[in-house]
């Protein structure tokens, strides 16, 4: 099992404010790394009639589900939050591992893995979480958020109650954001009084995955406008290029011969004709009751599971990073041939900072990340998108993103042609580009319309671009994460820190151990304690694991470059005994305070036991066992045992416990104290 158990607001909220003051991070992402607003530039755009700060967010995916998570993705920078897909069935297993990055992108996890209850709960406590931040001034001139909410996969589950229940929390959530409030520590009182927005959200992106009708699609989508009253956007599938059209690109110009899309799941998606007259549809409705509609491209990408990764037996699995990048782009340009500027267009596929700033130059909005997350620095990566984005503007010395539109690709004055303007005007225009005019001000009317062709224009220059990009193909991408091919061990290992990275959750972190050996003694019943040579302790830094959040994903098994995976092979700290119970398949310690020290709840090999630590002795009890040890001398051990128990190991756990929790760093278990 590898259920996921949210951590309390109190908590989160003490984590972050004291991270920040001790270590100048937030979640493990230094503040150097926040997203800065750029002086003279204008990022913001409007997604329905909302200001996003910037065009950038996090994708419905496992760096939205979670309320650390969304806060990490908005100090990247993501101004557009879209949140993780949910459904009436919220009680999923999902098998682990589910997510392989080692070169592309592979998942097989699809919705989410909280209950409805609880994702509402994980939104607002994001939101206020975030409200909290911008009080402190950590987004100057970056504050305006929107939210959006993803939904799927059949209008029969949409209609029921569960889910219906969750989009009126979403629509309005006064009373969690009340029950709440009330929970946000004394040390941080002033916070208690924040005019946190009621609307979480108001718009919905329809996760329609592979296999919906097109008849379900859009009565999905006109549902959710006309009776929730929501903003909508579609997601669209990359079959809708057609299995020739795809191939074509995927094996003949990419070189990824080894992915094949099965043959049903082209005849099973909506094919184009469908989606023309779907969008046409639905467009039309739109505009008569006064509501926002848009698609998103694209969706990922199934295909057959020819790899050893994911757990035996599974069959499929869902391509995302850079190849999927090639074919989304292809279906925009279609999309575009076919409906010109008409609709938004959202995009997620295959983005990194080579690309974002490009992408932005299409006037998509949001283009929102999530493979590349995954890798590297990951949420590190937030403020570099922003970064170069701001540069590229400054390049081309355009003051918003409409004018960054216009100079990106030099095909302003070629769009000119496209528009229904006197010749004498065209030439007017013309010149002002040329002499870097404000061109918003000087084309006043026309400003908007000449944007809409240049879009148009940057999207098929762009499209066949990429098409023939080598940074796309097969040898150029696959290149796996370098490996040592040593085992992974419990303690000590290169440190290097690219599973914290990497980790979506912020449930992989460093402490400090002293660099003493591990005593190696066995209590034997009838024999005493029998000793061994001690092991060392080679690093000073060493990794755990916060269990509660972590669903073993395997995400960081990938980028470590030792074997055996972080998240089986390291120390798990659970939240609480009861979290630790809810876990019988998983190793790990739970710690709480005590008037005497500290209390371990304990499973190791399988082994139920506690230990209570008073600074003195460490009092271990277990089924059949009840032991006092000295852990400074481990043959000082008395007490009753009707097998072998491992006085090293109890030593060592002890041991861990008070690092985790000392005062000298910041992690969840500390922070759970107070």
């Amino acid at each position: 099992m590898a259920d996921l158990t949210p951590i309390p607001l109190p908590i989160l909220v003490k984590r972050m404010f004291r991270e920040l003051e001790a270590k100048k991070s937030a979640f493990h992402l230094p503040r150097f790394k926040f997203a800065k607003a750029a002086s003279g530039r204008d990022l913001s755009t409007s997604i329905f009639g909302r200001r996003a700060a910037t065009p950038f967010g996090p994708a419905a995916g496992p760096h939205t589900q979670l309320a650390q998570n969304i806060v990490l993705s908005w100090l990247a920078g993501g101004r557009v939050i879209e949140l993780k897909t949910v459904q009436v069935l919220d009680h999923l297993e999902i098998a682990r591992p589910c997510i392989d990055m080692e070169t592309v992108g592979f998942n097989i996890e699809w919705s989410q893995e909280l209950s409805l209850e609880q994702s509402l709960e994980e939104y607002v406590k994001a939101m206020m979480l975030i409200e909290m931040a911008k009080a402190e001034g950590l987004a100057p001139g970056l504050e305006d958020t929107v939210i959006d909410m993803s939904v799927g996969y059949d209008l029969a589950g949409i209609r029921s109650d569960k889910v219906r229940a969750f989009i009126a929390g979403m629509k309005d959530a006064s009373a969690v954001i009340d029950r709440l409030r009330l929970e946000i520590p004394e040390n941080y009182a002033r916070f208690r009084d924040l005019a946190f927005p009621t609307c979480i959200s108001d718009s919905v992106t329809i996760s329609t995955f592979h296999g919906c009708p097109p008849s379900e699609i859009e009565a999905i989508a006109a549902h959710l406008m006309a009776e929730e009253g929501l903003d909508v956007v579609v997601k669209l599938n990359p079959t809708l290029l057609g299995k020739a059209d795809l191939n074509a690109l995927l094996h003949d110009k990419l070189g990824y011969t080894d992915l094949v899309v099965p043959d049903a799941t082209f005849e099973k998606d909506a094919k184009w004709e469908d989606v023309r007259g779907i969008i046409s549809r639905l467009g039309g409705l739109a505009e008569k009751i006064g509501r926002g509609f848009g698609v998103k491209f694209s969706n990922t990408l199934l295909v057959q599971n020819h790899k050893q990764f994911f757990p035996e037996g599974t069959g499929e699995m869902y391509l995302s990073g850079p190849p999927l990048h090639v074919l989304a782009i292809e279906l925009v340009a279609r999309f575009r041939a076919e409906f010109g500027d008409r609709f938004p267009i959202s995009f997620s596929a295959g983005i990194d900072v080579g690309n974002f700033a490009d992408t932005v130059a299409l006037g998509l909005k949001p283009v929102s990340v999530c493979t590349d997350l995954l890798k590297g620095a990951g949420y590190g990566k937030g403020a570099d998108y922003i970064a170069d984005l701001a540069d590229r503007m400054a390049e081309v010395e355009a003051p918003d993103l409409d004018s960054y539109a216009l100079k990106a690709f030099g095909l302003a004055g070629q769009a000119l042609d496209d528009l229904d303007l006197p010749a004498e005007r065209k030439a007017m225009l013309a010149a002002a580009l040329e002499a870097g005019d404000d061109l918003r001000e000087t084309a006043g009317q026309d400003f908007q319309p000449w944007v809409s062709a240049t879009r148009l224009r940057n999207t098929v220059h762009y499209a066949a671009r990429v098409a023939d990009d080598r940074r796309y193909s097969r040898p150029e991408v696959d290149h796996p994460p370098r490996r040592t091919g040593l085992a992974l061990a419990f303690l000590d290992c290169e440190t290097c820190g690219k599973c914290v990275n990497v980790c979506p959750n912020d449930a992989i972190f460093r402490y400090p151990l002293p660099q003493e050996p591990v005593a190696s003694a066995t209590f034997r019943p009838g024999e005493g304690v029998v000793v061994s040579e001690a092991q060392p302790v080679t690093r000073a830094q060493q990794i755990g694991i916060f269990a509660d959040v972590c669903n073993r994903c395997g995400n960081c098994d990938v980028t470590c470059p030792e074997t055996g995976g972080p998240y089986a092979r390291k120390a798990n700290l659970f939240g609480s005994a009861a979290s630790l119970d809810d876990a019988p398949d998983r190793d790990g310690l739970a710690v709480e305070r005590t008037a005497a020290g500290l209390r371990l709840h304990v499973r190791d090999n399988g082994r139920r036991f506690t230990i209570d630590d008073d600074g003195a002795r460490l009092a271990c009890r277990g089924d059949g066992f009840d032991l006092s040890v000295d852990p400074s001398s481990p043959t000082a051990v008395s007490g009753t045992a009707d097998q072998p128990v491992d006085i090293g190991r109890i030593i060592l756990l002890a041991r861990i416990a008070r690092a985790v929790t000392a005062p000298t760093i910041v992690t969840y278990a500390n922070a759970a104290f107070d």
